[in-house]
């Protein structure tokens, strides 16, 4: 069962609390027990564990530790995708998120090392292992940090998609691809989000792409027109939600939280405070840092977001 507990301002972050899988698997990786932390990842579905290594990616100190369970079985496709997003985790650490103008040449520099060194490790784990998604998702961001170019990113995806063609985490990542502040345009960003919301099964987490688009989209516009942006998209973001979070298929597996908050964000941002109240009675104390990190800090924006909305429903009772 899911533990919500209070925590910095009322919002939990820490994927460890509210997955269990996440606080097993940092166990094992803590105790350097690799059998431990496959058996977390063997048992869980393909979207599930391409997140749990994502996770598991980020701890600071797997390098070596990754290296030794490669050399004992080069073959191991878990590990060559946890070593790979992290070396791809400490060179995105290092460049940092802001614009390029705000990145220096020194930092850009180290950035591309860690990504080669990413991609060498995932080029032989693909050549090895070319069904396993969670190594092709880890080739998207690599892809997108050495500027190898939108056709390649889609040659990614769609070696992706021909073994799993509804991998919400993949589907996150080239989402970020087809941005005009990396490869793409509007038009292709939004197009992509509803197509993969439309094919994807009732419930799907994949609804939240459409929500985080136009989130994405609203970054890019000065005020006021960003509010007006997302409030003339409100009829978009209720199908979305339909499809996905209010619908009865709609799961609380591994991502759940973010799709969740995306929606909160994007709803609250439209000036929907009905729509973002129900979004975050179904979180409850969850959260995710993104996309709220667009607003500041997550432990202070998601509970004002939060008690905002529902004072204007208690309100309008």
């Amino acid at each position: 069962m899911l533990r919500a507990v209070a925590v910095n301002g009322n919002v939990v972050l820490d994927p460890g609390w509210i997955y269990p899988e996440v606080a097993e698997l940092r166990k094992a990786l803590a105790g350097w027990s690799w059998p431990d932390a496959r058996a977390v990842l063997d048992r869980v579905e393909p979207a599930e564990r391409t997140e749990l290594i994502r996770i598991g990616a980020e701890r600071f100190d797997l390098a070596g530790f990754l290296h030794g369970v490669l050399a004992k079985d080069p073959a191991d496709a878990a590990a060559a995708a946890m070593l790979g997003a992290h070396f791809t985790e400490v060179g995105w650490r290092i460049r940092t998120r802001r614009p390029a103008q705000f990145v220096s040449r020194e930092q850009f520099a180290e950035f591309h090392g860690w990504l080669c060194k990413a991609e060498q490790v995932l080029i032989e784990a693909a050549a090895r292992h070319p069904e396993d998604p969670a190594v092709w998702v880890c080739r998207l961001p690599t892809a997108r940090g050495l500027s190898l170019g939108g056709p390649e990113a889609r040659r990614r995806y769609d070696r992706l998609a021909a073994t799993d063609p509804h991998h919400v985490p993949g589907q996150v990542q080239l989402l970020q691809e087809l941005c005009p502040k990396w490869t793409g345009n509007w038009d292709e960003l939004h197009a992509f989000a509803r197509e993969a919301m439309l094919a994807a099964p009732p419930g799907s987490h994949a609804g939240s792409l459409v929500a985080e688009a136009h989130i994405e989209h609203w970054t890019d516009l000065p005020e006021p027109d960003d509010q007006q942006y997302l409030a003339d998209r409100q009829a978009e973001l209720v199908e979305a939600a339909q499809r996905s979070i209010w619908h009865a298929d709609f799961r609380r597996t591994i991502g759940w939280v973010r799709a969740a908050g995306v929606f909160a964000m994007a709803f609250s941002l439209a000036g929907d405070l009905r729509s973002a109240d129900a979004a975050f009675a179904l979180l409850g104390n969850f959260g995710s840092e993104r996309p709220w990190d667009y607003l500041g800090d997550p432990h202070t924006v998601i509970p004002a977001r939060r008690a905002e909305a529902r004072r204007t429903v208690e309100d309008a009772r």
